[in-house]
């Protein structure tokens, strides 16, 4: 059992470096406390790993890849809008959601995402080879701390960034993800999803350089226009 939870944490960890996963993570903790967000992923990395164990170790048969793809593009886009409207009625501060509200989200949209997934299919063949509570042990303990790190770089950009940033890029994220599985899972067109990720995150780019050079270029009011005074220059007569 030992050798086991070693093994699934070490395959956990590396296959979930850079996955969508932690670019997941990344993007919740843009907008909600580190502990909120690492206790989602907990959950759902349990459940994803148990499901991935009872798979491969008692059931022996495969997930239905498409209607899963498609069910997570409709969260992943759903997610998009939530946050945008969130960035949209803030008044400059980053808001923090209720956990009771954000934990299902994360749950539900780690879950629908993992589904299928090169990490849950590893999970899957370690339960076939390995003993079940230690691959389900150490797949979970594996995932948590891959998407621990991600949270860390979240958490530092949270402090280096604007929170109006933080909306619009937590919103983007949401909806590259959406667009992916929707055309790469959900319909099987790899070289679409591409092109339509690619043409979504070059449109926000321009409009991005735009937004800036707009607030570069609106001049800053002076001190005595703020006030509403203004001082005619004075002169002097000498008799």
């Amino acid at each position: 059992m030992l050798t086991a939870i070693l093994v699934s944490l070490a395959v956990v960890f590396v296959a979930e470096l850079g996955d969508k996963s932690q670019l997941i993570t990344m993007t919740y903790s843009l907008r909600h406390r580190w502990w909120v967000v690492l206790s989602g992923v907990g959950i759902a990395a349990m459940l994803v790993h148990g499901l991935s164990v009872a798979i491969g170790h008692f059931l022996g048969m495969t997930l239905p890849e498409r209607p899963i793809a498609f069910a997570a593009a409709v969260a992943f886009l759903l997610f998009a809008v939530w946050t945008w409207r969130e960035g949209a009625d803030d008044d400059g501060d980053v808001r923090i959601a209720e956990p009771r509200f954000v934990v299902p989200a994360i749950v539900s949209s780690f879950v629908l995402a993992e589904l299928g997934d090169k990490t849950m299919l590893a999970t899957v063949a370690l339960a076939s080879d390995h003993h079940w509570a230690g691959v389900w042990i150490g797949a979970t303990v594996g995932m948590v701390l891959a998407d621990a790190v991600a949270i860390a770089a979240g958490r530092l950009l949270h402090r280096r960034l604007p929170a109006g940033l933080l909306h619009g890029l937590a919103s983007f994220l949401f909806l590259e993800f959406g667009l992916w599985l929707l055309f790469d899972g959900g319909f099987g067109l790899r070289g679409v999803a591409v092109a339509v990720t690619a043409a979504v995150g070059a449109a926000a780019l321009v409009v991005a350089i735009l937004r800036f050079r707009t607030a570069r270029a609106q001049p800053t009011a002076s001190p005595q226009a703020v006030d509403g005074t203004s001082q005619a220059p004075s002169t002097s007569q000498h008799s």
